[in-house]
C-alpha cells in the first residue's frame, strides 16, 4: 500500500506524508509501516521517501502512484512522480515477505477512510470540496498484467457501491 496520510501520532505534526505499508497475513499481524523495520526497500536516489512531507504549496497537486509485481524477479515494486509519464522508482517489497502474494494479487482495493481518537469527531475526507476541479480524487486507476500492460479499471463495475458515511461533505463521481 502507498499513498498519503496525516497523522499525528506517526509524525508529530498535521502536514501530509507520502507512505508506504505492507501486511502479509490479510492486515492480522505480520507487516510495516514506512522504514520502521525490513521489509519496503528504497532504492537509491527516489525522487520520494516513505515519511517524506507532501507540501501543496510546491504548485505539484497531483502524484502518481504505480504498485506492480515485475514479472523476472516477483517483486513487487513502488514508482512516484507528480505526473504520469514520469513516473520514477521508489522502491521495492520483496516477494519474499508475502504469504498471499507472492505469486499474485486476489484483489485490487483504491479509496480512502479518516479516523480519529475514539471519542473525537472524525475529520473530513480530502479537502471538502464537492467533486470538481479543486476536489481532492483518486482517479486513473488501472490494473497492470503479468507483461506490464495497464488496463483502465471500471469505478463501478456491477455490483459495486459507493460507501459514504454522509453525503454532506463528499460524493462519489460517476
Amino acid at each position: 500500500m502507498a499513498g498519503w496520510i496525516v497523522s499525528l501520532s506517526n509524525y508529530g505534526d498535521s502536514n501530509t506524508h507520502f507512505f508506504t505499508q505492507w501486511m502479509a497475513d490479510g492486515y492480522r499481524s505480520i507487516g510495516c509501516y514506512n522504514l520502521k523495520c525490513d521489509g519496503f526497500v528504497p532504492v537509491q536516489n527516489a525522487p520520494i521517501t516513505p515519511g517524506d512531507t507532501l507540501d501543496p504549496k510546491n504548485g505539484k497537486l497531483k502524484m502518481t502512484i504505480k504498485i506492480f509485481k515485475k514479472k523476472d524477479d516477483g517483486d513487487w515494486w513502488l514508482y512516484f512522480g507528480y505526473d504520469n509519464q514520469n513516473l520514477r522508482v521508489v522502491g521495492f517489497w520483496p516477494k519474499s515477505i508475502f504469504i498471499n502474494m507472492a505469486d499474485h494479487a486476489n484483489n485490487i482495493q483504491w479509496g480512502g477512510y479518516t479516523m480519529s481518537d475514539p471519542g473525537s469527531a472524525s475529520p473530513a475526507m480530502g479537502n471538502v470540496h464537492w467533486p470538481g476541479i479543486y476536489s481532492a480524487t483518486v482517479r486513473d486507476v488501472r490494473f497492470v498484467d503479468d507483461t506490464g500492460r495497464g488496463y483502465i479499471i471500471d469505478p463501478w463495475p456491477k455490483g459495486l457501491v459507493a460507501s459514504l458515511s454522509t453525503r454532506n461533505a463528499m460524493e462519489p463521481l460517476y
